[in-house]
């Protein structure tokens, strides 16, 4: 019996020991251990907005195609989506939920700096680019690249001075025809925004890529519809997105883009 005894002091002194242990929050909740999802990091987003009233899976258009390609190479670390221009704030309040992994309901500053967020698209969705870029501002949410291609702004939008959280924007454009893209953008903050350039383009030869493009788009604003389907716009942007990207060895480069290599080819 004093045996017996004696092995349920011990018993009871361990369980004692542990609950001690758990409320002092040195077991699997707060304390000194982390919480397993502090250690989640949100994904790359990789937004596109295609213009007018495409659909966003509508694989004639070049950034459609681009997004499909880097969602088969990136299924998991990358979150590459196309989005109607119309849209982009259903785009914001994704970025915001998924930025948010401890699940709070908030965004702290860690949460924010970690964003990792390149944006791009052609005509109403080169402005609903830097529309949603201007949203994340005001949260204090960082965009590493806004891409604008023959950017035509909505009412209300401002698609010519990009807001000073983005860290790097480029536009190419050109002027002919009845639909036109913005001439020059220009940075709120120079200071926080490297403008890559404003890229002027004309398309005097045949159309290259766009054969399956409706026709009344061929007709009625065919160098809108040229600079879209210009291949080597697309190569540059891909180029500037695949620079903030994972390459094979699972590092991400983030040395700022050259202007110049994002120029060849534009004069």
């Amino acid at each position: 019996m004093p045996g017996l005894r004696s092995g349920c002091a011990r018993v009871v002194t361990v369980l004692v020991c542990a609950v001690v242990f758990l409320q002092a929050g040195y077991g699997s909740g707060s304390g000194i251990t982390a919480s397993p999802s502090s250690s989640v990091l949100p994904p790359t987003f990789v937004f596109a907005f295609v213009g007018g009233f495409v659909h966003r899976d509508d694989a004639r258009h070049a950034e459609v195609r681009l997004i499909q390609r880097l969602r088969e190479q990136y299924p998991r670390d990358v979150e590459s989506l196309v989005f109607e221009n119309r849209r982009y704030r259903d785009a914001y309040r994704m970025i915001r939920e998924r930025l948010d992994v401890d699940h709070d309901g908030k965004l702290s500053d860690e949460e924010k700096q970690k964003a990792r967020i390149l944006l791009f698209g052609h005509s109403w969705g080169a402005s609903a680019a830097v529309s949603l870029a201007r949203s994340l501002e005001r949260d204090g949410i960082p965009v590493l690249l806004t891409a604008q291609v023959d950017s035509v702004a909505k009412r209300g939008q401002n698609d010519a001075v990009i807001p000073a959280n983005v860290r790097e924007a480029v536009n190419f454009y050109q002027t002919a025809g009845l639909v036109h893209g913005r001439t020059k953008i220009t940075a709120a903050d120079p200071k926080r925004t490297k403008i890559l350039g404003n890229f002027h383009l004309s398309y005097n030869q045949p159309l290259v890529g766009c054969r399956d493009y409706p026709w009344y788009d061929l007709f009625f604003t065919r160098p809108h519809t040229a600079i879209e389907c210009d291949p080597k716009v697309w190569s540059q942007i891909e180029s500037l997105v695949r620079n903030q990207l994972p390459d094979l060895g699972g590092q991400v480069v983030n040395e700022p883009s050259s202007a110049s290599a994002t120029a060849a080819g534009h004069r």
